[in-house]
């Protein structure tokens, strides 16, 4: 994916999500707020923090063990599922309904919170049954945008990866931002543009500071 633009003419923005993670959920409500003030144009792709996870098991915490057990496949199954069978434009509207009920209504990743996004985008109701599927039918597929998002920024980071086409066309990858609260208008853009400005300089490694609250979905 190394367009300079896209089919709208645009600067396509590529952009790898979890849908349980809540900071890659607050850094995509900020990037749709960029969308409306620059000329980009957001494309939307899977990576699963149960398959970064699962060859380091037993060096994470036992509580996120369980929560990568317990909750993290259910949803990005039937992301996937529902991306296989009905096409990439479905990942922006599903990964909004979902979103929203998992972090700003709080309701978590449960089997009826997946069930009611579905329904909201229209998508087909049996989608869900792909939530328990251990043998998943497209975990081939999962594995290899998981793997195509991450490879790009490297194994130490997580959800959310954003990628975008540099002046020698070549993509600039980076890992988050994470921000909260998600800023809006004129904010998002000046955001945006030092992220980028950062980023494209060769040989940056890392900007960190630390953080002192959770997530801040009261504005979204």
């Amino acid at each position: 994916m190394s367009e300079t633009t896209s089919t709208s003419g645009k600067t396509p923005v590529d952009f790898w999500f979890d849908p349980l993670c809540p900071w890659a959920w607050m850094t995509s409500r900020w990037v749709l707020e960029v969308e409306k003030v620059r000329d980009i144009e957001v494309r939307w792709h899977v990576m699963s923090l149960a398959v970064l996870n699962e060859d380091k098991l037993d060096q994470l915490p036992e509580e996120y063990r369980d929560m990568l057990a317990t909750k993290a496949w259910k949803p990005v199954r039937v992301v996937v599922a529902a991306w296989q069978k009905h096409g990439a434009d479905v990942l922006g509207p599903l990964y909004t309904a979902l979103g929203t009920r998992f972090h700003n209504q709080g309701e978590g990743p449960t089997v009826e919170a997946i069930a009611a996004a579905l329904d909201e985008v229209g998508l087909p109701a049996d989608l869900i049954d792909y939530a328990d599927q251990e043998d998943f039918a497209f975990d081939a597929e999962l594995r290899a945008s998981h793997k195509e998002g991450i490879d790009k920024v490297g194994q130490e980071v997580g959800t959310p990866v954003i990628a975008v086409p540099g002046a020698d066309g070549e993509q600039i990858a980076f890992f988050g931002p994470v921000v909260t609260p998600a800023p809006k208008g004129e904010d998002a853009a000046r955001l945006w543009d030092g992220t980028l400005a950062v980023a494209s300089v060769p040989g940056f490694y890392e900007l960190k500071r630390t953080r002192t609250k959770g997530p801040d979905f009261s504005n979204l």
